[in-house]
């Protein structure tokens, strides 16, 4: 129907379309659902009609993503606005209470050609580390600490033990959930559909690898972690009894080599789902410099992370998605002139083990990997991200072009359309 705005506003959805959770698996318009997903945490950007949007290429790099059968993205919906330079320009959120709302139109309009392909998307609405200024900006903005660039100072078990205060403080959490009812009660201003009611939209999710602290956390902070996933979940449902809800959670990586912890955190009836990340050269399993002397042991070590989680999820009775994993280049380089052999071998080793366990019945129900870079360049000699330049997979705080998957990177892309058809055949 026609709204007042001349608005086209659709019919409330009917609960079969929502992405759900049956049992162990998803589910989607009464059929098993998996997922074979990207992550494009700029996808809101390109949506803006001006400054940085670009909606011509954002049309045609859904179109690309589509056609190699990606049916899930996974997409930054917040970033708070910082004096840190590794940190995307423009923000959604200038300070406290104020928004862009070019960008927030932006994420309008993705949804709305998300929705004309029948993809879905998870939308996180914090981050952890600082590229999207993040929780270590709330606390610059409530505590009056600077915030804090690992880019910089080079020390990331400060910057992880400090930025876990976020959890505790009440002027921030506060905050975060006026940002979480800002989104999450949003109605689009192109298609007059709440979010709310938005069948596109799969999960909300709390943020990006949320940690309880560093490695070594302790019994306090893991509690107050456990508990602010709780809660937060919590309001989210409270607001929407539509979506699922994740955490958005590395794993074990990301829970202080903790299982207990981690399955504690992902217990609660408001986590409707798991979530874990790998990163072999991240977590220095991987050297680039040597990848022969090092492979063995990174896929060892991959493998055994990989299945041990899907072995967490059975114990909880949930799905869980492997919703970031990613290699660099070959060289190792930046470069989108180089070749992609060893990424290729990790990626179909990633694929291999995803779709075997899914087939068999197993809670693994998909991935995301990381990232969709499409058409986007790096446009410096440097490969580091200028306001201006193309956005592209690597966020401003990591080298344009370190684990991007980019629309000339052919084999990848044959790779994965390989793999999206065997999930997509699964029946269940």
């Amino acid at each position: 129907m026609i709204g007042a705005c001349g608005i086209v506003e659709a019919a409330p959805a009917a609960k079969g379309d929502f992405v759900t959770v049956n049992k162990t698996h998803f589910a989607r318009k009464g059929q098993a659902y998996y997922i074979v997903g990207a992550n494009f945490w700029y996808g809101g950007y390109l949506g803006a009609a001006g400054g940085v949007g670009e909606r011509a290429r954002l049309l045609k790099e859904l179109d690309n993503m589509k056609a190699i059968g990606i049916n899930n993205l996974r997409v930054l919906a917040v970033s708070e606005k910082t004096d840190m330079k590794s940190a995307v320009r423009p923000a959604t959120t200038n300070a406290p209470g104020q928004y862009d709302e070019e960008l927030l139109t932006g994420l309008d309009f993705l949804m709305a050609e998300v929705a004309k392909r029948d993809m879905t998307v998870v939308l996180y609405l914090n981050n952890f580390w600082q590229w999207s200024g993040g929780m270590t900006q709330y606390l610059n903005w409530f505590e009056g600490t600077p915030a804090l660039d690992p880019n910089v100072t080079k020390d990331y078990d400060t910057y992880m033990q400090k930025t876990a205060g976020f959890y505790r403080n009440a002027a921030a959490q506060a905050e975060y959930r006026n940002v979480i009812a800002k989104i999450v009660k949003r109605v689009n201003t192109i298609t007059g559909k709440p979010y709310a009611e938005d069948t596109h939209i799969m999960s909300w999710q709390l943020a990006n690898e949320p940690r309880p602290g560093n490695g070594n956390a302790t019994p306090e902070e893991k509690a107050v972690y456990v508990k602010w996933i709780d809660d937060v979940a919590g309001y989210i449902h409270s607001l929407d009894r539509n979506h699922l809800v994740s955490s958005g959670s590395e794993g074990l990586a990301g829970s202080a080599q903790d299982a207990q912890l981690y399955l504690d955190a992902h217990r609660t009836k408001n986590i409707d789902y798991l979530t874990y990340h790998l990163w072999p050269k991240n977590w220095s399993w991987f050297d680039s410099n040597n990848p022969t002397g090092s492979w063995d042991n990174a896929i060892t070590k991959s493998r055994d992370y990989l299945n041990s989680h899907i072995e967490l999820a059975k114990k909880l009775g949930k799905p869980i998605v492997l919703e970031e994993f990613g290699l660099d280049r070959d060289g190792p380089s930046f470069s989108i002139k180089s070749t992609t052999h060893i990424r290729d071998r990790f990626y179909r080793e990633v694929f291999e083990i995803v779709a075997t366990r899914a087939q068999k019945g197993d809670p693994i129900a998909g991935f995301n990997f990381w990232a969709w870079g499409g058409a986007g360049r790096a446009a410096n000699a440097d490969y580091w991200w200028k306001p201006g330049n193309d956005f592209v997979g690597d966020p401003p705080q990591e080298e344009q072009g370190l684990y991007s998957v980019f629309d000339s990177d052919v084999t990848s892309l044959v790779l994965i359309k390989e793999y999206a058809d065997k999930l997509h055949a699964i029946k269940r």
